[in-house]
């Protein structure tokens, strides 16, 4: 029998082509005075915009042109002092600001009391808004996760905002939002993505119903991943929705493990963006996890994630160092910077080496890696 576990999700989910439709009538029955969050360009959610208006929605936009921050999502709070639900319409940062502003809209202590890492990490007093999520990248999954990643540039960090009561009201995922979605972002949030199912499946936290959504999702999301790298498709792109989705389900119920732990604060450090540092990491932690894992199962399950990424490139007994070669070679010639390129020099790896100890996301990496690890990690990756 399999050891007790909990999961907990967004409270309702829509998945597939056509669900972006229900987005207006659904906000319009939690509330007529809605808060829009969206990326830069406020022309990609106007169709949005308008159902909402139609239904007879006040509507207020609010741009998110970067990863959040502090300053921006105070200034999303701010904007939101009237709203009575937030959609966030956009891609892994969008939904992260959106979900940090319903959060803290009726807060009455200061943000950062309720920041983990650099804040006390208290929880919330009060409940969020009714928040709806709609991603249009396949990445983050953070349209069912219960966190919003903020930046804290005076500690120069990326940290959690965390609370059970952030899970979405809903979350509408629509592959057709992501139709379209440019190569390089397709590259960096895909391989994200594909992050978001392995890590969870070789962690120490994982359970049999996160382990069904990651067996499915890792051969997924590699092969659909490869595929749009040659050709826009929208079976890919539903695969990839589908991945990213699974993710976000995982990781909020099992873990993470370094490439997130170091993501964060080489983010922070750099400012470079999540997927790319992800996507640049993830072959060189996994070769690091696999010769230092003493668990035989947990080794069993990177043999097999190794496996896997072997045969998306057509060899059928490629261990782990083998699967890590060839996943670097090819995510370089698919265009993804290493890390020197991202702006991360030596400076930045030693103090993400150091930072990553204090990462949530480490606290389930399947082996135990020093900071001398980590940084070799990273100039591995570089």
């Amino acid at each position: 029998m399999p050891q007790p576990f909990a999961f907990a999700t967004a409270t309702e989910i829509l998945f597939g082509r056509g669900q972006a439709a229900h987005a207006a009538g659904r906000a319009a029955a939690l509330g007529r005075d809605v808060l829009l969050v969206h990326g830069r360009d406020a022309a990609r959610s106007a169709w949005l915009a308008d159902a909402l208006a139609a239904k007879g929605c006040r509507v207020t936009g609010f741009a998110v042109g970067r990863e959040p921050d502090m300053a921006l999502v105070q200034a999303g709070v701010d904007a939101a002092r009237t709203a009575q639900v937030v959609i966030a319409m956009g891609g892994g940062a969008v939904i992260d600001a959106g979900k940090a502003i319903a959060a803290l809209v009726h807060a009455t202590r200061p943000m950062l009391d309720h920041l983990e890492v650099v804040g006390r990490g208290l929880p919330l007093d009060c409940p969020p808004l009714p928040f709806i999520a709609m991603p249009t990248t396949a990445g983050t999954g953070a349209e069912v996760t219960r966190n919003a990643v903020i930046g804290v540039p005076e500690h120069a960090r990326k940290v959690s905002l965390r609370d059970p009561m952030m899970l979405p009201r809903l979350a509408i995922v629509d592959p057709a939002l992501t139709d379209g979605c440019p190569r390089a972002v397709t590259l960096a949030s895909g391989l994200d993505a594909i992050t978001q199912v392995i890590e969870p499946f070789v962690c120490t936290r994982a359970n049999p119903l996160t382990d069904a959504l990651c067996r499915d999702a890792i051969p997924r999301g590699l092969a659909a991943l490869m595929h749009l790298m040659q050709a826009e498709d929208p079976a890919a792109r539903d695969d990839m929705a589908w991945v990213s989705l699974s993710g976000g389900l995982a990781l909020a119920n099992a873990g993470l493990g370094a490439v997130h732990g170091l993501a964060g604060p080489l983010g922070g450090l750099t400012g470079a963006a999540h997927g790319a540092i992800c996507g640049a990491l993830l072959p060189h932690v996994l070769r690091a996890n696999r010769r230092a894992v003493r668990h035989s199962g947990l080794a069993a399950r990177l043999d097999q994630v190794g496996a896997w990424i072997g045969a998306a490139f057509g060899e059928t007994d490629a261990d782990v160092d083998r699967a890590a070669d060839l996943l670097a070679d090819w995510a370089r010639n698919a265009g993804l910077p290493g890390l020197t390129a991202q702006g991360v020099g030596a400076d930045a790896i030693a103090q993400a080496a150091t930072a990553a100890a204090s990462s949530s996301s480490m606290k389930a990496n399947p082996a135990m890696l020093d900071a001398d690890a980590l940084g070799a990690i990273m100039r591995a990756a570089g």
